[in-house]
């Protein structure tokens, strides 16, 4: 009995450890994520493979510098800009991360719909207009340490991936040799996917969500003045912070790779090299259901619910960033632990971006190349801001003694420098 309440602790502190880094994970691996790892792992197979384990130490640093910002500062991104920058700058930042989101949440929403129409064929307007109303209504209406609870949760949906690749026979030696040693293509198609997978992974949202929410996880255990307080044993809570984005980044990278793996095996091996539909998609998880009856059917469900799922996880994350960065340029009262008659232009700006998004997908834009654009729009978006993260990251006027250490600021230059470097060689092999 000692040795199972003990277990229950332990599992209990790990539960209440993990918070904005986790969300922020499981956000990382919205449709747009999905689409985009699904694609190159059916035109490329194994090529790009190596991405999701080259990647995890550099969204990790990333978004652990974002969370330390929040926590250190008590203000999200724009404010620390704000307070400490240019108007010019912060102007640019805001603009940045305002269109990159809104196309994200366009082609997530579209993503939806599409999903759902695997299930019920219903009108793809039906759909896109019910799941953003129905979006926008839960980040109004429902508490936030209820709703990130509830979050924690939908990323069970992507065990689906891992559980097909393992019963699917998988030349295991070829996958771990493409996993560590890159493979190159000096071409627009192969730059463009790299790009994409950058973005969708290392991805602007994120950087703005996450520093936003460790603001809003300290005001909510009673820790932080409501703007820009001091945490109370800030070196214990960092640790946290650490713990929390670590396996939040690294539950993200793993459902990355099992993802390219499985639409490598089952598609690319097949001869399915493009994917243009949602259920051109869920084919990839046949193998998982191929000995019950309509296997094909059965596979679009689990497909459309782990869409249906992420898309609700990812979209008020998106929107929620948008709103966070505009309120602090704008001096509004913002959070989601708020009330929505104390920040009205918060949710103002959540319910605008949501609407914008939901607006696109009626002009005519084929739904799975949106998620792709979308996530290779981040990959480019990513590159100036990730310059500005790192700027703070080592400023010790802002951050003081908890400024990146030089392995941190290290870390994020190289990211920029890859992130930037892929934009500029696909813009070239696009031009020349």
């Amino acid at each position: 009995m000692e040795v199972e309440k003990k277990k229950k602790t332990k599992f209990g502190r790990l539960m209440r450890i993990l918070g904005p880094g986790l969300i922020t994970g499981a956000a990382d691996d919205d449709p747009s994520g999905i689409a985009t790892y699904s694609q190159t792992g059916a035109q490329f197979g194994f090529g790009q493979l190596w991405t999701a384990l080259y990647q995890l130490p550099l969204i990790i640093a990333v978004q652990e510098a974002c969370a330390r910002i929040g926590v250190v500062t008590g203000k999200g991104l724009a404010g620390v800009v704000k307070e400490h920058y240019s108007k010019k700058l912060l102007t640019g930042v805001v603009v940045l991360v305002v269109i990159a989101n809104t196309i994200n949440i366009g082609a997530d929403i579209g993503a939806i719909a599409g999903a759902s129409q695997l299930v019920f064929d219903l009108p793809f307007a039906f759909y896109a207009i019910v799941s953003a109303l129905l979006i926008v209504l839960l980040e109004i209406f429902i508490n936030y340490r209820n709703y990130a609870k509830f979050l924690k949760f939908l990323t069970l949906s992507l065990l689906a991936y891992p559980i097909t690749a393992l019963i699917v026979h998988e030349p295991w030696k070829e996958i771990v040799m493409a996993t560590v040693i890159p493979h190159f293509e000096f071409s627009f198609a192969f730059l463009f996917i790299v790009v994409g997978v950058f973005g969708t992974t290392i991805t602007p949202y994120l950087f703005f969500w996450q520093t936003s929410q460790e603001v809003e996880e300290e005001i909510s255990n009673h820790n932080l003045a409501e703007k820009g307080g001091t945490p109370h044993g800030i070196k214990n809570f960092l640790k946290k912070v650490r713990v929390d984005t670590t396996l939040g980044m690294f539950a993200a990278e793993i459902a990355q790779w099992f993802i390219i793996i499985t639409t490598a095996t089952v598609l690319f091996s097949h001869g399915v090299t493009n994917i243009n539909t949602a259920a051109d998609a869920a084919k990839a998880l046949e193998p998982l259901v191929h000995s019950f009856p309509n296997s094909g059917q059965l596979a679009k469900d689990i497909f459309a619910v782990g869409v249906i799922g992420l898309g609700f996880l990812a979209i008020p994350v998106l929107a929620g960033s948008t709103a966070y960065a505009m309120s602090e340029a704008f001096n509004w009262r913002e959070g989601l632990y708020r009330k929505f008659k104390k920040a009205k232009g918060f949710y103002g700006i959540i319910i605008v971006s949501t609407l914008v998004g939901l607006l696109m997908n009626f002009v005519g834009i084929d739904p799975i190349k949106a998620l792709v654009f979308a996530a290779v729009f981040n990959g480019v978006t990513a590159v100036p801001l990730l310059f500005m993260i790192n700027k703070i990251n080592g400023n010790e006027k802002i951050l003081g003694a908890y400024k990146g250490s030089k392995l941190s600021q290290t870390v994020i230059w190289i990211t920029f420098a890859i992130m930037g470097i892929g934009a500029i060689g696909m813009f070239y092999t696009l031009f020349v």
